[in-house]
């Protein structure tokens, strides 16, 4: 449609026919053809004004009237606004959810698909009593309470929530949450065995369930709680309870990403045919096409060790469409690669330090038992690169400060001092690298260890919120006691030129509430496999001593 011209002098006004014509309903050109044929000339004439003159609109032509025996076309359906279609097709359960996992995770509510969730007013007592303080659980607990203020603003007409209908989980803008949010709004009658008290908080959660079950009997109440006691003493009661399992990245630990993948015997063989292959900067190149390349990630190691042959080990450097790019490496297991006086001794440990001095790789995480070297192999790359190779200005180190036993109080000194017995690990790996010098006296390891500990700095993770490092290494040990929100406050601190190398062991988890499923270092790994600039490696083989395998193995 057309605007009116503009006026030609100041404080000029429009007509008043000009403005009835902007106001005037506009054609439908979508269900123009799919209306009936009956409809077209009801419509009334329309008009434009184009500087006071009536110009008519073009319409089309008349359709001809339809034969009688011919059906009547019928008209085009209203569109709908899209919904969301449920993952499951089962029936909808009822979820009552403890308090626990709400002061867990605070976006549970809408974890749960197409199923509804059912509070009970117990839980908001409970949360009411956690929200004080600066700790995580008060602060996911005020987390939540907005979020039901949120969902408890779509009330009926009356102002209060409908208990019969519930709210809408997606009217906060959640569209993968497709159930509803019922609260507990009439006192249910509670039939518990006289054995258990009343008063507590989980035995009146527990009756909640009890009773919806004999309310609700289409369809199925289930509790879900982080508490194993609480589970516990509702399956002794009959009654269905899970755990909360959203906050688990895997849900078994063995089916975490290794960064290693061994080749088929018959490689050479099938894909031998369609290979290419060139050298470039040291380093032989394959390119290879069939139907190993859709299991591949960048990154990620490959090795083929046949008797009689040379063994080949490469890494994926590229993956475009069905080809995929190898690239050998370089050997750290020989002398003369060397890196600060450290060898690889093991095929796991090669590829670890490949990843370690490759300047593209900006984060690596490193996982292993006890004794595989994790530590020493990140810290020799990190002095080779920091004081041989000037790719850094310095060293960061930290770690979590949890105590394998009972807290011995509080630590004198400042924050490098008050961190000084958490590294202790670092102390014995620098000891280690100082000795592996043996021309120098005892007055020349004395000022390599005074340079080398010049340029290592100890940070307490306390203190991390905020900063950022540029052109820094940074190494995070005993990364497993992480949680992944810590593990993101720590990863994007990281600013132009720093690595970041984190460190762990997932079978020594001393943080309470965490579980290899729901570590922080299995979240990075699972999030930053096959990206280009990261890499992960599992080491597999013990190289501190004979006694410590052999303890790491049947201990």
């Amino acid at each position: 449609m057309p605007l009116p011209k503009p006026p030609t002098k100041k404080a000029d006004l429009l007509a008043a026919a000009d403005y009835e014509s902007q106001a005037a309903p506009k054609p439908r050109k979508r269900t123009l053809k799919a209306a009936a044929p009956e409809a077209v000339p009801e419509q009334a004439p329309l008009e434009l004004h184009d500087g006071g003159a009536v110009v008519s609109a073009r319409r089309p032509a008349p359709l001809p009237a339809p034969a009688p025996a011919a059906p009547t076309p019928a008209p085009a359906p209203t569109p709908r606004a899209r919904t969301r279609s449920p993952r499951g097709t089962g029936p909808v359960k009822l979820f009552v959810l403890d308090t626990n996992v709400l002061m867990h995770d605070p976006t549970c509510l809408f974890r749960f698909d197409e199923h509804d969730v059912f509070l009970p007013m117990i839980t908001l007592e409970e949360l009411d009593g956690h929200k004080k303080g600066m700790s995580e659980v008060a602060r996911n607990a005020r987390q939540v309470s907005r979020e039901l203020d949120a969902l408890a603003t779509f009330t009926g007409e009356n102002g209060s929530v409908d208990s019969q209908s519930g709210i809408p989980l997606a009217k906060t803008g959640h569209r993968e949450a497709g159930g509803k949010l019922f609260f507990q709004t009439m006192l249910l009658d509670v039939k518990l065995p006289a054995g258990l008290p009343q008063g507590k908080a989980d035995n009146q959660i527990l009756g909640v369930v009890q009773a919806l079950r004999e309310q609700r009997k289409d369809r199925e109440v289930v509790l879900v709680s982080k508490d194993i006691n609480m589970r516990v003493k509702a399956r002794a009661l009959g009654l269905p309870a899970e755990d909360y399992f959203n906050d688990k990245t895997l849900e078994d630990g063995d089916l975490l990403y290794t960064g290693v993948l061994p080749l088929p015997a018959d490689f050479w063989e099938r894909h031998g045919k369609t290979m290419e292959s060139w050298q470039q900067g040291g380093n032989t190149f394959y390119r290879i096409s069939g139907p190993l390349v859709p299991a591949l990630l960048i990154n990620q190691f490959v090795y083929l060790e046949t008797p009689g042959a040379a063994p080949l080990y490469a890494r994926v450097a590229e993956i475009t469409g069905k080809t995929a790019v190898l690239k050998t490496l370089r050997d750290y297991t020989h002398g003369k690669n060397a890196v600060w006086g450290v060898t690889a001794r093991n095929r796991e440990q090669n590829f670890a330090l490949n990843l370690l001095m490759d300047p593209e790789c900006d984060f690596v995480t490193l996982t292993g038992t006890a004794g595989t070297g994790k530590t020493l192999m990140t810290l020799a790359a990190g002095l080779a690169q920091v004081l041989d190779e000037r790719r850094y200005s310095e060293i960061i180190v930290t770690r979590v400060t949890v105590p394998v036993g009972d807290d011995i109080g509080f630590l004198p000194g400042n924050e490098e001092e008050k961190m000084g017995p958490w590294m202790g690990a670092l102390d014995d790996n620098l000891e280690v690298l100082a000795r592996s010098d043996a021309s120098a006296g005892e007055w020349g390891r004395a000022a390599t260890n005074d340079l080398v500990r010049a340029k290592i700095k100890i940070k307490s993770l306390n203190f991390m919120r905020g900063r950022t490092f540029l052109n820094k290494y940074v190494i995070i040990d005993e990364a497993q006691n992480l949680t992944p929100k810590q593990m993101k406050t720590l990863i994007t601190r990281a600013g132009p030129g720093t690595k970041i190398v984190c460190l762990g062991n997932l079978a020594q988890i001393d943080t309470p509430y965490l579980t290899e499923g729901s570590s922080g270092l299995t979240y990075a790994v699972d999030r930053f496999k096959g990206w280009p600039h990261g890499g992960h490696l599992t080491l597999a083989r013990g190289e501190r001593s004979r006694l410590a395998d052999f303890a790491s193995e049947v201990l």
